[in-house]
């Protein structure tokens, strides 16, 4: 076996220095490009989880402890903190809670219950509603009552605490003159429910207002009965009662406040209280008073003279007739037929019609050679609605 042989080795020896600093060759002419530095991506992980790398050294550097103490007795105490060591890193690792969060549902809306009569005279008034049944006897819940006036936005006015039914009443709610709408919410941890439907209120503090539109005051009625008609505020309760013999008649005005009733009359004069109650509860009253008349047609006649001298003859004289209805209305536009007579002398005729007083009139002249005596002057009117009537009066000539 023949033995190796080291090769000679390929360093150079190094030329002796000549005292002189050493010359570079001169820079290329080549431009340098500068070389772009890249953002290395960061590359996936590899190996062991987090977790588990985490446990291998803590459990590495235990054994390292327990080896170094195990001959000075503390190894119980050793083995006890590496326990404990452990199961934090495993607690804190795998056992992190998770916060949950909780939230309130937002209540139903109540609802209030609809007053029977909204008209009110009172400055306030009573609510009652119902509550939904999962809010009942629970604390953190109200109802909060709202108010709008016309063409205006609702606002809050008064608030009361969920009972322990599910009913609910708000006492001696304010009111402002004229219509109020009340509505209602639901406030709990959740939020304010939606509105409940509107209820209103009528707050009225003003008398109704009576007007007879038939018959007028003091006016003579013929018949048994008369009808009242008037106008009063819309709906209102109306009585006329008649003092003079204790009956009464009761009716209800319409929407518009139009109304119509009948009572019975007394003879003579009968005062009649009438009596409008609004629904609100305001009462005005009024007296109407009427006197009960015959019944029949009237003609009431009458002259400008009813003493002539017969030394002053011829002289004119004049008729008047005046012609009532059985109502005591006088009657326009009727014919009435005139006579006079006086001794001595032809009859004198004539006719007119009743103006819009219910008057209508004849001149005569009462011719010389009238001798002395007692005459007599008539009118007469015949209707075919109310029948006839006549009046008479009496005409002397004398010297």
């Amino acid at each position: 076996m023949t033995a190796r042989r080291d090769r000679p080795s390929q360093v150079r020896p190094r030329p002796p220095s000549s005292g002189r600093p050493r010359q570079l060759p001169p820079p290329s002419r080549r431009p340098v490009v500068p070389r772009s530095v890249g953002v290395r991506s960061p590359e996936p992980a590899r190996g062991m989880p987090l977790p588990v790398r985490l446990m291998l050294v803590v459990a590495v550097v235990a054994l390292a402890v327990v080896m170094a103490t195990t001959v000075t007795g503390v190894l119980p105490r050793v083995v006890s903190s590496f326990g404990s060591a452990i199961g934090g890193v495993t607690d804190t690792v795998f056992k992190t809670p998770v916060p949950s969060v909780s939230i309130a549902p937002i209540p139903q809306a109540p609802a209030l219950v609809a007053p029977q009569n909204p008209y009110t005279n009172r400055p306030t008034t009573n609510l009652a509603g119902t509550l939904p049944p999962e809010v009942v006897g629970r604390d953190g819940y109200v109802v909060r009552i709202y108010v709008a006036l016309p063409d205006q936005e609702p606002v809050p006015l008064r608030e009361v605490a969920v009972g322990e039914t599910t009913s609910f009443a708000v006492e001696e709610v304010p009111l402002e003159p004229g219509r109020n709408d009340m509505t209602a919410t639901l406030v709990g941890p959740g939020g304010e429910s939606e509105t409940s439907p509107a209820i209103t209120y009528v707050y009225d503090r003003s008398k109704p207002k009576i007007t007879v539109t038939s018959p007028r005051d003091k006016a003579k009625v013929n018949g048994a009965t008369v009808t009242i008609t008037g106008k009063t505020q819309g709906r209102s309760t109306v009585v006329a009662r008649n003092e003079a013999n204790g009956t009464a008649a009761t009716v209800t005005a319409t929407d518009t406040g139009a109304f119509s009733l009948e009572v019975p009359l007394s003879s003579g004069t009968n005062g009649i209280a009438l009596t409008a109650t609004d629904l609100a509860g305001n009462v005005a009253t009024s007296v109407l008073t009427v006197r009960r008349g015959s019944g029949k047609l009237t003609l009431a006649l009458s002259a400008t003279a009813y003493r002539i001298s017969a030394a002053r003859l011829p002289r004119a004289v004049e008729l008047r007739a005046t012609v009532t209805d059985p109502d005591g209305q006088l009657l326009a536009g009727r014919a009435i037929t005139f006579t006079l007579t006086v001794p001595g002398v032809p009859a004198l005729t004539g006719e007119d019609v009743t103006d819009g007083s219910g008057t209508a009139t004849f001149r005569a002249t009462i011719p010389a050679g009238a001798t002395e005596g007692s005459g007599l002057g008539t009118a007469f009117v015949s209707t075919a609605e109310y029948g006839d009537a006549s009046g008479r009066i009496s005409i002397t000539i004398v010297k």
